[in-house]
């Protein structure tokens, strides 16, 4: 059941209130390292302040990089405490285990701000603690994008409070995400990123219909069983039940799978070869076109050859985009923690669609030619203009992360990055070949 949030009754929370009758926002994403991440921006205190931030729908919690961040690089943006006038600081520290690392910091709240959308003290990590390579470039920090079961602060997630409070014209988060990877022309550290679309879809983005597929278990991470994988057109031999429980996720750059079925893969790849320098993935010739499809219902969504190939790395080989999760990653297999982690190299296929229905549904459509489901680049995320639609109105515009204590419930890490991407792309640099 959907309820209305209580702001009290001053003028500046009836401002807030008016400003949650947005029904749908189109926020504008930019394309990080060359489809290593995407992020957007939130508004964050009083006065509020702007920061970037991942959007990731493999995890539950917002944090920013936060003053005191001592291991934070020069370049970070951080969030001052002393310049909000409603930030509220609790006593409670917690972290944020990843695959390269980890985040920790003071749990705390304050008034949080997207697309015209707004949650007052909104509960989220100011993070004093952080691994090198988890941030780079302006980017702040993570906002979480899954359900509150996995929430290390055990919180609900921006997304969510909106989705209860009835703010949401539908429970969507709706992704078209860019690809420059293989383009011909020079490529800046940050790029037009796409759309993302909160609390609907942009049907400029994607033709056809939408196919939508009930998730797996309790709401969680956003999860799907993988039905097949196809190369070339002739289907791997993959496991089924738990083996395939896959984790969509817009804050993993790669596609993560289970030991045999990533073996499996590239024994049919002519070439193939293990990478020693990087435990859990492999290499192929740069001349093989490599044709993927992924099922998780009843269509095959193909993957751009581009995107199987993260470059050369030495002599003609090219390093491939679906590496061994249980070698490459922290997660530890069953217990409701998912054997595939399935991140850009396939979602900058298809227009995906992240519902919060009961149960919850996750949708895949075909990209339009405007968003480059011709093959074709399109020229910028300009040429797709986002749209705010304001709502009709009288009145005018379980999980626990690893090493952190006090879990809930016992289903593996809260956190699906294999290593970060940003920490992924400094060990390409050093491995590519100029």
């Amino acid at each position: 059941m959907k309820y209305g949030y209580n702001v009290g009754n001053s003028s500046s929370n009836a401002s807030k209130r008016m400003e949650r009758r947005a029904s749908t926002a189109g926020i504008p994403m930019v394309n990080q390292q060359t489809d290593a991440s995407y992020f957007g921006t939130v508004n964050i205190g009083t006065p509020p302040k702007p920061f970037s931030v991942i959007l990731d729908t493999g995890s539950s919690d917002l944090w920013v990089a936060t003053e005191g961040c001592s291991s934070c690089t020069s370049g970070t943006p951080l969030f001052s405490p002393d310049d909000s006038s409603t930030l509220q600081v609790t006593n409670q520290n917690t972290r944020i285990t990843y695959g390269s690392g980890q985040v920790g910091g003071r749990i705390v709240s304050d008034d949080v701000e997207m697309g015209g959308f707004s949650i007052p003290q909104q509960t989220f990590l100011a993070v004093t603690q952080l691994s090198d390579g988890l941030l780079d470039g302006s980017v702040s920090g993570i906002l979480g994008l899954a359900f509150n079961t996995i929430a290390s602060t055990r919180s609900t997630p921006f997304w969510q409070a909106l989705a209860n409070n009835g703010d949401l014209n539908s429970p969507d988060l709706s992704f078209w995400m860019t690809r420059f990877r293989g383009s011909t022309t020079r490529v800046q550290e940050e790029e037009p990123g796409g759309v993302f679309t909160l609390g609907g879809t942009n049907g400029s983005l994607f033709t056809g219909d939408i196919e939508f597929l009930p998730t797996v278990g309790t709401p969680s991470f956003w999860l799907l069983s993988l039905r097949s994988l196809t190369l070339n057109g002739n289907s791997i031999s993959i496991q089924s039940g738990n083996a395939a429980l896959s984790a969509i996720d817009t804050g993993t750059t790669l596609i993560g799978g289970p030991s045999a079925d990533v073996e499996a893969f590239w024994d049919a790849v002519d070439g193939s070869q293990r990478v020693p320098e990087m435990d859990g993935f492999w290499s192929f010739p740069c001349n093989t076109r490599l044709n993927v499809g992924m099922s998780y219902g009843g269509k095959t969504w193909p993957i751009d050859p581009r995107d199987m190939s993260l470059g050369r790395i030495r002599s003609n080989q090219c390093l491939g985009g679906i590496f061994d999760l249980s070698r490459g990653s922290n997660i530890v297999s069953g217990s409701g923690n998912p054997n595939w982690v399935v991140g850009a190299t396939f979602l900058k296929n298809v227009y995906s669609v992240f519902r919060a229905s009961n149960p919850p549904q996750i949708g895949f459509a075909q990209l339009s030619d405007a968003a480059g489901g011709s093959g074709t680049p399109p020229s910028s995320s300009a040429s797709i203009t986002p749209q705010l639609t304001i709502g009709s109105s009288s009145s005018s515009p379980t999980s626990s992360p690893i090493g952190t204590p006090g879990a809930a419930p016992q289903n593996g890490s809260n956190r699906l990055v294999i290593s970060s991407p940003l920490a992924l792309f400094g060990l390409l640099l050093s491995l590519l070949l100029l």
